[in-house]
């Protein structure tokens, strides 16, 4: 929890190009539902968690704030003096850019169903007709790897490739980050996304669920997700095999960018590409 939570605070300057961030702060929340015992475990280990993945991004994450609170929170605040050469401002996709995703969707969904699997019940039954418990423990893996994967090295790609615009997809889903991506841009563009990578098992699980029209209308929410990049076709295709050379992980081409009145539109046929 404690990296997935750092990596996800990061993003929102990787989502503007800036790789070298100077400051990390923590802000976390103490469940006041938990014994003593319980906090000694797990907020130590949330802790733990966050500062090292911090120093993975040459960081050194300390304790801003912490309260008591229902819920058991960590979060942060990230923070990098730049010069204008040293971010990139999200406005300036162009007619004839495509769309690169620097992560898998479905990861809030996997990690759903691992707490059906710890949780037992007739949902986890059911979800059993239809996939492994080893295939579901598989598609939590892949989440988790996911999440607390730092976006730095495509942060750094995106200079080198000349990204035009990006944001990173979190709470919102693809397709609402995507919206409010589009809606800023300096020109009249509007963005076709024909392509979304899934976590491989996931579609399946989300068909059980009944989840699989929000999942494939772009609406799922995700958590630490990847980078959403406006690059032309050719940057793109060097970045995706550059990102795969130094940070052993895919990226995709997922859509392009199109003249249009700022609007997103996911294909009826979206094509899914399975990523574990």
């Amino acid at each position: 929890m404690g990296k997935i939570a750092c990596a996800n605070v990061l993003s929102d300057l990787y989502a503007f190009g800036v790789y070298c961030i100077d400051h990390v702060r923590i802000i976390m929340a103490v469940c006041d539902q938990m014994t003593e015992q319980e906090r000694a475990v797990v907020i130590p280990l949330m802790l733990k968690g966050f500062q090292d993945l911090a120093k993975v991004a040459n960081l050194k994450a300390i304790v801003q704030n912490a309260s008591v609170n229902p819920w058991c929170i960590i979060g942060g605040v990230a923070t990098s003096l730049c010069t204008s050469q040293e971010y990139i401002l999200p406005l300036n996709a162009q007619i004839g850019d495509v769309l690169v995703l620097t992560k898998p969707l479905g990861v809030q969904i996997a990690s759903n169903i691992n707490r059906w699997r710890i949780n037992g019940g007739e949902k986890w039954e059911n979800l059993l007709k239809v996939i492994t418990e080893d295939e579901v423990l598989k598609a939590f893996a892949t989440a988790v790897k996911n999440m607390c994967h730092l976006n730095k090295n495509a942060a750094y790609l995106m200079h080198k490739h000349e990204a035009h615009a990006a944001t990173d997809v979190t709470g919102f889903g693809i397709l609402g980050h995507a919206e409010n991506l589009v809606t800023f841009q300096s020109r009249e563009v509007s963005f076709h996304i024909d392509t979304l990578p899934i976590i491989k098992n996931v579609i399946q699980i989300s068909e059980v669920i009944g989840n699989k029209k929000r999942l494939l209308s772009g609406l799922a929410p995700e958590t630490s997700g990847g980078l959403l990049i406006c690059m032309s076709k050719d940057n793109a295709e060097r970045f995706c095999k550059e990102l795969a050379e130094i940070d052993d992980r895919q990226a995709w081409i997922i859509g392009t960018v199109e003249a249009g009145s700022k609007t997103v539109h996911i294909s009826s046929d979206v094509k899914i590409i399975e990523a574990s």
